[in-house]
């Protein structure tokens, strides 16, 4: 028998990796929309789908695809920050297809690459991870997702924005304070880069017409 699209298959009780490769075994083929990925999650529905959108943006100097993942995710993470139950997006992006070969790269990626998050997070300092703990997690999400769009330095804000995704998925709070601390220093440190920028433009413009 086969399993309809519209029925939930995430069970509370298991890892994100499997989730992942449960997905794209459903893909069949043809990969799922993002509608059909919603509809298959339960209760971890923000942070799965935050996860399953971050993962691409994990690659180093990957230029284009975290300008475009960053829009459907700051709109999640918007709406935990608000407090909302259950995810939202507008039908234009429900509709977008994740084609079966990036559903497979993303459960590869996932089993390779992202044991150890399983491994290590488990259900601890939940007040961090639901309740308030998730508008918690979404305002720093958004910090992270923000830098993310900016060219070249996806990677890093890309780490704690599947830390906190983690956290909220397997109710770890020490993982979204983790992922919240590595968005903040990472955001400081662009900011002072700026700064820093700014500051010695301006100081050498000075300098060259004191000289003139």
């Amino acid at each position: 028998m086969t399993t309809s699209l519209d029925t939930h298959t995430d069970d509370p009780g298991s890892g994100f990796i499997g989730l992942t490769r449960a997905l794209a075994e459903a893909g069949r083929g043809e990969g799922l929309t993002l509608g059909e990925i919603r509809d298959r999650l339960d209760e971890r529905g923000f942070g799965i789908l935050i996860l399953i959108l971050s993962i691409p943006c994990l690659v180093p100097a990957l230029y284009g695809v975290p300008q475009v993942i960053g829009i459907p995710i700051l709109l999640l993470a918007g709406q935990l920050l608000i407090g909302m139950k259950e995810p939202w997006l507008p039908t234009r992006l429900l509709t977008r297809r994740c084609p079966q070969a990036w559903l497979d790269r993303m459960a590869d990626f996932a089993e390779k690459r992202m044991g150890w998050f399983e491994r290590l997070s488990r259900p601890r300092l939940q007040a961090l991870s639901t309740g308030l703990g998730e508008r918690f997690a979404g305002l720093f999400m958004i910090i992270a997702t923000i830098t993310i769009v900016l060219p070249l330095v996806n990677t890093v804000p890309s780490v704690a924005l599947a830390m906190l995704a983690v956290g909220l998925i397997q109710r770890d709070g020490l993982f979204v304070l983790l992922g919240a601390v590595v968005a903040s220093l990472w955001a400081g440190a662009l900011i002072a880069v700026a700064l820093g920028l700014y500051y010695g433009a301006t100081w050498a413009t000075g300098l060259s017409g004191y000289f003139q």
